[in-house]
């Protein structure tokens, strides 16, 4: 990660060069995901091949872009339980770049740049990777801030803003334009039952969006903060530092609790992997217990059965390394450090706490922020 030059949409802010660059920034980019985000694993070899065909993978400014840029959000909607296949034969070995090719035969205008939907090990890699095989920037930012488990979590519905027209893609061989819907629930419904039928996953191309929209619906310099992420964590390995420390100071969170995961339950539930963890605690957490309830993503988390982190905040499960660990991995036995930390303010407002407070996903619990929560438990 390195210079900036001047490119032909604008000014580059960075690049990713060399595989390092690649490991922080999905390391970095899999601790904002909160557990969910997809399988890091599978965003570092699709950014390896991105690499090996480009050379680099240039990141820009939402500013920098020209006044008549076109941006689009490529993404995979589908379920992160373990085991997880496709259903059929594969018939469309790159759904991403197909419906990147047919988004753009439905918008009949050049695309000048991409953007992640959400952070996570894959899911921020999938923009990240487009853009690299069709020669375009990615804008710094994406539209959450952090991952999160449906479609009702992106911003451009707290600034009413549509996500369509969209075009969604199985490998399985169903290509489904979205021209409008009437609804978020009806739009998250379709674009969840398509990977039903996958069995895995779909892959969507949405939200086009010009310069103006753009800047007022980004969660900006998010994929920069993944890198230093990262980066911070290596960093603190190689000198001997604390690295979960290391991911508390950058996110200006708290590390919240220690201990060992005791019991872990979840189930594939209409795509999407739904349980809970209990992890018991060690040292100075010692005779207690912190819960999280996960959709996906860890959403939500009590400490000795009171609450410490509600929706929209952040909850991640890293081990001693600062390795984050998704829900896909976790299992009962991992020793792990729970951290907790702000959500972007644009979720706090009272139309985003509609859309990913506590009560959206079924909790009686009016919104507390995490900072005071942590007081309340007399955590630093």
């Amino acid at each position: 990660m390195r210079g900036s030059l001047l490119f032909g949409f604008g000014v580059i802010m960075f690049s990713l060069k060399d595989k390092n660059d690649l490991k922080y920034f999905v390391l970095g980019a899999t601790i904002l995901g909160t557990g969910g985000g997809g399988d890091p694993r599978e965003g570092l070899r699709l950014l390896e091949e991105a690499l090996a065909i480009r050379g680099r993978i240039d990141v820009v400014k939402i500013d920098e872009l020209s006044d008549d840029a076109i941006i689009v959000v490529p993404y995979f909607v589908g379920t992160i339980a373990p085991g997880a296949k496709p259903r059929k034969a594969i018939r469309i070995s790159e759904p991403i770049q197909r419906a990147f090719e047919e988004m753009k035969k439905v918008l009949g205008v050049g695309i000048s740049a991409v953007l992640a939907t959400e952070m996570g090990g894959l899911n921020t890699a999938v923009p990240l990777y487009v853009a690299a095989k069709m020669g375009l920037p990615v804008v710094d930012g994406d539209l959450l801030g952090r991952a999160a488990p449906e479609l009702h979590q992106c911003t451009v519905h707290v600034y009413d803003v549509p996500m369509y027209p969209s075009v969604m893609v199985t490998s399985t061989g169903n290509i489904v334009v979205v021209r409008e819907y009437s609804d978020i629930d009806d739009y998250e419904a379709i674009a969840r039952y398509l990977s039903v039928l996958d069995g895995r996953s779909v892959a969507v191309v949405d939200t086009p969006l010009d310069k103006g929209k753009a800047m007022k619906v980004i969660v900006k310099d998010t994929i920069s903060l993944a890198y230093r992420l990262g980066r911070e964590v290596y960093r603190a390995r190689e000198e001997g530092r604390n690295p979960v420390k290391a991911i508390v100071e950058v996110l200006g969170g708290w590390k919240i609790f220690e201990g060992v995961v005791g019991r872990y339950e979840w189930r594939d539930e209409h795509g999407f992997l739904v349980g809970e963890v209990e992890v018991s605690g060690i040292d100075e957490w010692k005779g207690r217990k912190l819960k999280t309830w996960i959709k996906n993503e860890h959403i939500m988390a009590w400490l000795d059965g009171e609450p410490i982190v509600m929706p929209p905040d952040l909850i991640s499960f890293v081990l001693d390394d600062g390795e984050p660990v998704t829900n896909t991995d976790l299992q009962e036995g991992f020793k792990v450090h729970v951290i907790a930390a702000r959500a972007p303010e644009v979720w706090r407002t009272s139309k985003g706490l509609e859309l990913f407070g506590p009560r959206h996903f079924g909790f009686d619990y009016d919104y507390v922020p995490v900072e005071e929560l942590v007081r309340r438990h007399g955590i630093a």
